[in-house]
């Protein structure tokens, strides 16, 4: 069978930007890595991650494209085939790559059909939008406008150094 997905950049411009996909469901999650960067344009080099997800977008469990843990045990998505973790039931991914730019991607299966004569797969079915020259920023929990956040409830300021009581030849 083969699965379409559609692959949607996290961004907050008015721009829809997004790729439609066909894979099939017994390729790997490396596979489908590739095609994502491939069709938004990146050189596929970076670091990059799937995680399940829900219906809520919640990040779940982590597939690596690399296995950097200390006893070498993490998912990897050349050992993952697409169907073991994207069904009918579980229809959701996040999917993000290079992560000191953090371009984050929301995966979505779409349709299952069956195998077109003639299709080469994976296949680019559609584009919309084009992808910005740097990852849209991303607003996390802690980040925020107020200028208390660097206080704490003692009220020390620890970017007036003149105040803090330490030694700083303490060692």
């Amino acid at each position: 069978m083969i699965y379409r997905f559609r692959v949607i950049l996290d961004n907050d411009t008015e721009d829809d930007i997004f790729r439609d996909l066909e894979i099939r469901e017994t390729d790997t999650l490396e596979d489908l890595h590739n095609i994502i960067t491939q069709s938004f344009g990146f050189n596929g080099t970076e670091m990059a991650s799937f995680y399940l997800s829900n219906e809520q977008w919640d990040q779940g469990e982590e597939i690596s494209l690399f296995d950097l843990s200390e006893n070498n045990s993490a998912r990897l998505m050349n050992e993952t085939k697409i169907n073991s973790v994207v069904h009918e039931v579980q229809t959701k991914l996040i999917y993000v790559y290079d992560f000191l730019s953090m371009w984050t991607f929301y995966v979505e299966l779409a349709e299952i059909v069956e195998e077109a004569e003639g299709t080469d797969y994976p296949n680019l079915m559609f584009v919309k939008g084009q992808v910005p020259d740097e990852a849209p920023d991303k607003l996390f929990e802690a980040d925020t406008d107020d200028d208390n956040l660097n206080e704490f409830e003692d009220g020390i300021d620890v970017d007036d150094y003149g105040n803090l009581d330490f030694d700083e030849n303490w060692n």
